[in-house]
């Protein structure tokens, strides 16, 4: 009975895969396969890295909330502070805030996927992965690394079998800025365990130092600042 229960949801979690490839990456969809990943045991293993991280069961423990910008208040931060430049992001990309699927926090795994899920273009500030395809896959990958989140694990890996099979002219690209994403993943302080309310006001290089994120990925062709031309 067990083996047939984890056959059924992984099948369940291979259809929510197949919803993101065919919606183009729709919010919506991969709402949707983080959600088919909550219960799975990929998710009780990610839970299990985390809590032997320092300080990681005091951060689930407590149920530190999830986040909930005010965007007038970090618009108005100095300029280059983390809370200004999320802000510009969010604004010059047109991105809801609160595009994110409100979820219960019953559990630590709904807890800790609803954090990953409303600070993840905190991710992208911080690391200086852009919004393109490729710059999505690094900052993915980030955290993939650094406490094998499910979702965003089945989403790079999908990605790169994508790109080989399909894009091949693009597939160097993808596994620069995953392989990018796994560098800062594995050098840098925990990003999901980051409280980055208490510092709206901080540069960014800042954190990053603070961080330890030595090689964020402006400059690249995939960063947020990406070279010229």
């Amino acid at each position: 009975m067990a083996l047939h229960n984890q056959l059924i949801t992984t099948l369940k979690n291979l259809v929510a895969l197949v919803g993101v490839a065919r919606s183009g990456g729709d919010l919506k969809a991969i709402a949707d396969l983080v959600d088919s990943l909550i219960d799975s045991p990929q998710m009780l293993d990610c839970l299990r890295r985390c809590r032997e991280q320092p300080n990681g069961s005091a951060m689930i423990d407590g149920r530190y909330p999830p986040l909930q910008p005010d965007m007038a208040f970090l618009g108005s931060m100095p300029e280059g502070s983390l809370g200004r430049t999320y802000a510009e992001l969010m604004v010059s990309r047109g991105y809801d805030p609160e595009f994110f699927r409100p979820r219960p926090l019953r559990s630590d795994a709904h807890w800790l996927t609803q954090r990953i899920a409303t600070t993840h273009d905190i991710n992208h500030v911080v690391s200086g992965f852009g919004t393109t395809p490729e710059g999505e896959s690094g900052v993915l990958a980030i955290t993939a690394t650094q406490i094998g989140f499910p979702a965003y694990v089945m989403l790079n890996n999908a990605a790169q079998v994508s790109r080989f099979g399909f894009k091949t002219e693009s597939f160097a690209l993808m596994g620069r800025a995953i392989a990018h994403g796994n560098t800062i993943g594995f050098s840098a302080e925990p990003l999901w365990l980051a409280r980055w309310e208490e510092g709206w006001d901080w540069p960014v290089e800042t954190w990053r130092q603070r961080l330890g994120i030595t090689k964020p990925a402006n400059g690249e062709v995939y960063g947020l600042q990406p070279v010229p031309g």
